[in-house]
C-alpha cells in the first residue's frame, strides 16, 4: 500500500508543511480512501507530533484512529453461530467457506446457504462445502431465508457442531427490503440460539463506498466485526482506517486472494506499517 510515501517525503521532525504541501497531501490522503475529515485530522496531529521522527509520530496517530475492540470471534460454549453479511460482489460467500475452513480445527463446522434469492450463491456454497468436506444446509430457491437458517441450528445442534456460519442475500428489490431481511434472520436465529457475531464483508477497492455499507449494516444487524476482502495491492487500504474511525467496528479478517486459505486475522500495527512504508 505504502499510501503515506509522499507525505513522508514532505516532511523533516522540524518542518512546518505550509499551505501548498498540505493541500497535496491531502488530496493524496483523500484518494487513499480515508475521507476528506479524516485526512485533515491526521495531517494536523502529524505536524504537532514533534518528539518523533515523522514515521514513528504517524504510526503511533495511525493506531491511534483504529478501533481498541477485540479482533478475534466470540467463541460461544456449545454452538457459536456467525452471520455474515454484506452487498453482492464483496466475495461474502467465498468468505464464507474460507472462515469455515479456519475454523474447522476448533470443532465440527456447518454452513447455511441462507442467500436464498440466488441461486448461484447457494451452489457456490455447496461447492466449497464439498471441496473442503463440510455440512451445507439449504432450502428451495426463493425458500425462507429465515427458516434456513433456523433449520441450519438444529441440523448443528443435531450434529453437536461448534460453528455455524450463515451466508445471506447481498441484494433483494431495495435496501430497505435487504435489511428487514437481515433483521428478521437475526431475530429467528436468536429466538433458539444467540447470535455470537455478525461479520460484515466489505471490498477494500469500493474506497468511501465501503465505509457507507458499513454504516447501514450497522444500523440494521448491529454489526460487531468487518472482512475485508481483495486487499491483495489493488486497493489502497485506506477504507479500513475510515471505517474503524467512524463507526469503531473492528476489521478481524483480511481477504488476499481467492484461495481458501487466503484469509488472514487483522493485524493493526503491520496493517499500519504498510500504508507508511
Amino acid at each position: 500500500m505504502g499510501i503515506f510515501s509522499k507525505f513522508l517525503s514532505k516532511i523533516k521532525v522540524s518542518d512546518v508543511l505550509h499551505k501548498p504541501d498540505l493541500d497535496d497531501v491531502l488530496s493524496e490522503l483523500i484518494a487513499a480512501d480515508l475521507g476528506a475529515e479524516l485526512a485533515g485530522t491526521i495531517i494536523e496531529e502529524t505536524r504537532k507530533v514533534k518528539s518523533q521522527t515523522p514515521e514513528e509520530a504517524l504510526q503511533t496517530i495511525l493506531l491511534a484512529h483504529l478501533s481498541k475492540k477485540s479482533r478475534g470471534v466470540q467463541i460461544q460454549p456449545g454452538l457459536t453461530t456467525v452471520m455474515i453479511v454484506g452487498v453482492n460482489g464483496t466475495g461474502k460467500t467465498t468468505t464464507v467457506a474460507k472462515l469455515a475452513h479456519k475454523f474447522s480445527p476448533e470443532g465440527l463446522v456447518v454452513l447455511a446457504a441462507a442467500d436464498t434469492f440466488r441461486a448461484a450463491a447457494v451452489e457456490q456454497l455447496q461447492t466449497w462445502g464439498k471441496r473442503i468436506g463440510l455440512e451445507v444446509i439449504s432450502g428451495k430457491e426463493n425458500s425462507d431465508p429465515a427458516s434456513v437458517a433456523f433449520d441450519a441450528i438444529e441440523k448443528s445442534r443435531d450434529l453437536s457442531a461448534s460453528f455455524l456460519f450463515i451466508d445471506t442475500a447481498g441484494r433483494l428489490h431495495n435496501k430497505s427490503d435487504l435489511m428487514n431481511e437481515l433483521g428478521k434472520i437475526k431475530r429467528v436465529i436468536e429466538k433458539v440460539s444467540p447470535v455470537s457475531e455478525v461479520l460484515l464483508v466489505i471490498d477494500a477497492t469500493t474506497g468511501q463506498n465501503g465505509l457507507q455499507q458499513a454504516k447501514i449494516f450497522a444500523q440494521a444487524v448491529n454489526v460487531t466485526g468487518i472482512v475485508l476482502t481483495k486487499l491483495d495491492g489493488s486497493a489502497r487500504g485506506g477504507i479500513a482506517l475510515a471505517i474503524e474511525d467512524s463507526l469503531d467496528i473492528p476489521i478481524k479478517f483480511v481477504g488476499t486472494g481467492e484461495s481458501i486459505d487466503d484469509l488472514a486475522q487483522f493485524e493493526p500495527l503491520q496493517y499500519v506499517k504498510g500504508l507508511i512504508s
